[in-house]
């Protein structure tokens, strides 16, 4: 039986939230405990998102399709696996999620619950790490096979933190969310729209490929 459509947007709001404190919280954490080693903060944030999605996408999967990612949204609604007029509803939960996952991890660490970000990520070599980002779980999301999607899709996650310039956000909620905590895992706002604009050509690169594949 299909679960109500509030059901997988309350889903998609919870899971996006989680997603964002999980990665700005040890992020933060990782800040504070590393010493100034940002090889060692970086390589903490990395092993809590690959744990926290890998969980996320188990409970919320079955839900949600636990997409957590206004790009994974617009693909599958492109394929048809997703009516049109839910595309719009799962873009807003997504982000209003990100935003909440924010402000949670601002309070866990007693930082000023209303903030922005002041770390600039920008140039042409970053915005190529988040198409490459951005291509690569999409590809991983539709060629894996469903029943490790969420193992592969952390997997990929956790080594494109590393091997793209970007530490690959790879989602437009997280960029999003992300602008709203001056810390390590932060953006500043004047940076996203180009990190959006890079994640949609990824995906959209990935579903040329991916249609390609199947013809």
């Amino acid at each position: 039986m299909k679960n109500s459509l509030m059901a997988r947007l309350l889903c998609e709001l919870l899971g996006t939230a989680l997603l964002l404190c999980i990665v700005m919280g040890s992020g933060i954490m990782a800040v504070n405990l590393a010493q100034g080693n940002d090889a060692i903060a970086l390589l903490a944030n990395t092993l809590a998102t690959v744990f926290g999605l890998y969980i996320l996408i188990e409970i919320f999967g079955p839900i949600s399709g636990a997409h957590f990612n206004p790009v994974v949204t617009g693909v599958m609604v492109l394929l048809k696996r997703q009516a049109n007029s839910e595309l719009l509803p799962y873009i807003a939960f997504q982000l209003t999620g990100a935003f909440f996952g924010a402000l949670l991890a601002n309070q866990m660490f007693d930082l000023e619950l209303f903030q922005h970000s002041n770390k600039l990520r920008t140039g042409w070599g970053i915005w190529t790490g988040e198409v490459v980002a951005t291509f690569g779980l999409l590809t991983v999301i539709l060629l894996a096979n469903p029943q490790r999607v969420s193992s592969m899709v952390a997997a990929y996650i956790g080594a494109a933190y590393w091997f793209t310039s970007s530490t690959s956000f790879a989602n437009p909620a997280a960029a999003f969310g992300r602008m709203f905590s001056d810390s390590f895992a932060g953006i500043a706002p004047a940076s996203v729209p180009a990190f959006v604009v890079a994640q949609i050509a990824g995906g959209m690169v990935a579903l040329i490929f991916y249609k390609g594949l199947k013809k």
